[in-house]
């Protein structure tokens, strides 16, 4: 019978990812200081990785990450030290394993050269003969008793070899294949395995996925103990393991003598069992000074973090193309519970216990849809850290390239937001950090003589308010040099000589296309590009990004962006015979205008004074070409809107109260329109389009410029 492995795939892929993450993020912690948790939880990354490829036969990933595991091997067991050559170097390793597992999902594979180099530097490193530490003791006379460790013995020698192997009852439950490992003994030399069945159960107590199975294995070979030992690291922990030279082993009873054949009666069974009561479990025959003995007996905080990390998990690994589903039928439930709504209240003059009976039983259906709502859109929520967790071994490699030092400081990375949010996140947050170390954050040396310290600080924090997320990156650093940023503006034709900005617009002139201070292009930054894709691309999400600076203490860039995608706050506001959905996150206030604060520029563009400053007034229904629409400014109403740092009033009938509504894409179902980023379904049936807010104010201004270069020709 064939099996399809595809979906197995894809959760060995995702592990895979996860287990990087563990290891970049327990290298970087390591350079802080060696701690041997740290080293534990790395090697045990590692090993799942190398036992999850083996299985799956990506030889060239297991191979790869069993030479890394052999050096992390040495960390652990204090035969190396920890220093920084040995973190760059697994760290450069991380990432060419990364490249590697992403090269399964796409197809390709690595570069070849790279993977080999950096193969040849892993095994030198581990080859490289640690310096002995001059805190060891010299060994008495009394320890140098016994013969020397048979690791020690020439390859040359052939000898054989004794093995025990119990392994632990979780091994099929780790993914262990032990076919793999008597495959890797079979290449040292000639094998003889012998499973022993003694511990098997009857079969109505099996449980297949426990090991209940041990063996003994002879191997005749040239290879010394340490090299043996090394090949049982992908096994992980065994409950026993005894690996001795044939003449020491004869002299030794047999580990078991009721397994002799694998077939005992149920009074051996019994009398097994009640033996293994009454006498403590023995330990592997090591010797005191052997290197082995540090792999054999590791920390107890290790083996309770491996015990921990097999227990059953709570969680079920769920396809986002399932959730997806779910959500979006949770929402044609939110769509069908309005209409009903509106149907109830056209019931209400009628009366009688039967139409209250129905009131009742739709006030429950409300709540228990809300509820149900709340809960679904949870399910696609995750921490931030996962967006955050980048940010450690980033600014450690643009500090060190840049020759700065920089503290981060990372708050709030448990905030939750919607999981398509948080995938498109990313790469903005990536331009803002580096252009922070490069452009924010100076020079050990001109801090010091500014009377600031070395290091700088850059802090990344996130938190929920008013129903968004709210992302900063801050640092104390130079900030903005606003007449250099404006005098790029002018060179650039970004802005005119005549226009007077406020200094929150000149800092904002940095996120406008092609704009850039830098004096020489690098491969960081200089080439005018990246700060106004992370506007677009904030955008896009439905958010807004500002910057605020104060000249020679740094600077704080502040994102908003709504929680989730699937489901919007918004005002409902009528233009002409059409409702248009306005998200509430953009909008500032409503209010009446007044004719004597209302101006005309050019006799057609007309603005309005608010608050010290004027604001493009947006005619909705001329914008959208919606006939019917109230065409006296004193009958309608203004809402004013924020974007990118400006304000812009919209023009509309009147507003009709705020509602949460659910986002059906244009895309999918028609195609994109500007200044508009979706629709959704009314309590009625009707269709209502959402604004897109920067869309629409871009928008207004492409044909304010149209409008004026039609005139300018004409004339």
């Amino acid at each position: 019978m064939s099996m399809d492995l595809s979906e197995f795939l894809d959760v060995f892929l995702e592990e895979c990812f996860e287990g990087l993450e563990a290891m970049e993020s327990g290298l970087l912690n390591l350079d802080e200081g060696t701690d041997l948790e740290e080293i534990n939880t790395i090697f045990r990354a590692a090993h799942s990785i190398k036992g999850g490829s083996a299985a799956f036969g990506f030889d060239q990933i297991s191979e790869f990450t069993h030479v890394m595991e052999t050096l992390l091997d040495q960390l652990r067991s204090g035969r190396r030290q920890v220093d920084r050559d040995t973190v760059d170097l697994l760290l450069a390793s991380v990432d060419v394993l990364r490249e590697m597992v992403e090269g399964l999902k796409d197809d390709t594979g690595p570069d070849e050269a790279v993977v080999a180099d950096l193969r040849k530097r892993l095994e030198a490193a581990v080859n490289q003969a640690p310096a002995k530490s001059q805190s060891d003791p010299e060994p008495t006379p009394a320890e140098n008793e016994t013969e020397p460790s048979a690791g020690d013995k020439g390859p040359e020698e052939v000898r054989t070899w004794r093995i025990f192997l119990q392994p632990s009852p979780e091994m099929f439950r780790q993914e262990d294949d032990p076919v793999r490992l008597f495959r890797q003994l079979r290449k040292l030399g000639e094998l003889k395995v012998e499973t022993l069945l003694g511990e098997l159960p009857p079969l109505d107590e099996l449980d297949p996925t426990t090991c209940h199975f041990s063996w003994r294995i002879t191997l005749r070979t040239g290879a010394g103990e340490r090299a043996i030992r090394e090949l049982f690291a992908w096994i992980g922990e065994p409950r026993r393991l005894e690996i001795e030279p044939a003449e020491e082993s004869d002299r030794s009873p047999e580990p078991d003598s009721n397994t002799e054949t694998g077939l005992d009666n149920a009074e051996a069974r019994a009398e097994r069992k009640k033996s293994e009561q009454d006498v403590p479990e023995p330990e592997p025959a090591i010797e005191k000074d052997s290197p082995a003995s540090a792999e054999e007996k590791p920390p107890a905080k290790a083996k309770s973090a491996r015990s921990s990390q097999n227990r059953e998990s709570n969680s079920i690994r769920v396809s986002t193309e399932k959730v997806d589903l779910l959500i979006n039928l949770v929402g044609e439930l939110v769509i069908t519970q309005s209409m009903l709504n509106q149907v109830s209240s056209q019931l209400a003059q009628q009366g009688g216990p039967e139409v209250e009976a129905l009131f009742n039983g739709l006030a429950q259906l409300e709540r228990n849809t809300r509820e149900l709502q709340e809960n679904v859109l949870q399910i696609r929520m995750l921490p931030i850290s996962f967006a955050f967790n980048r940010f450690p071994r980033l600014v450690r490699d643009v500090s060190r390239k840049l020759g700065k030092r920089v503290e981060l400081v990372i708050t709030g990375e448990q905030t939750e937001v919607d999981k398509t949010v948080l995938e498109k996140i990313g790469d903005p947050l990536v331009h803002l950090v580096r252009n922070a170390i490069d452009h924010g954050l100076e020079l050990p040396e001109v801090r010091t003589a500014t009377g600031k310290p070395e290091t700088g600080r850059l802090e990344l924090s996130a938190q929920h308010e008013s129903g968004n997320i709210v992302i900063r990156i801050s640092d104390d650093g130079a900030g903005l040099n606003r007449e250099k940023i404006l005098k790029k503006a002018i060179e650039r034709g970004l802005v005119s000589e005549q226009e007077e900005l406020s200094d929150e617009r000149i800092d904002n002139l940095i996120f406008l296309p092609g704009f850039s201070t830098a004096d020489q292009v690098s491969d960081l930054s200089g080439r005018g590009v990246g700060m106004d894709v992370v506007k677009r691309n904030i955008n896009d999400l439905g958010g807004t990004v500002s910057i605020q600076s104060e000249p020679g203490r740094g600077s704080v860039v502040t994102i908003r962006l709504p929680l989730t995608l699937a489901i919007l706050d918004g005002q409902l506001a009528q233009v002409g015979g059409e409702t248009y959905i306005l998200p509430l996150i953009s909008i500032m206030e409503s209010l009446r205008m007044r004719p004597q604060s209302l101006k005309r520029i050019a006799g057609t563009t007309e603005v309005y004074h608010f608050r010290n400053q004027y604001i493009p007034v947006i005619r909705l229904n001329h914008l959208f070409g919606i006939p019917g629409g109230t065409e006296s400014l004193e009958e309608g109403l203004l809402v004013v809107v924020e974007t990118d740092g400006q304000l812009a009033g919209l023009f509309v009938d009147r507003l009709l109260g705020q509602q949460q509504v659910v986002i059906k894409s244009l895309e999918t179902n028609f195609h994109q329109l500007p200044g508009l980023s979706g629709a959704t379904i009314l309590g009625d049936g009707r269709v209502a389009l959402i604004v897109d807010v920067p869309g629409l104010v871009q928008l207004h201004h492409d044909q304010q410029n149209h409008r004026a270069a039609t005139l300018v020709a004409v004339s």
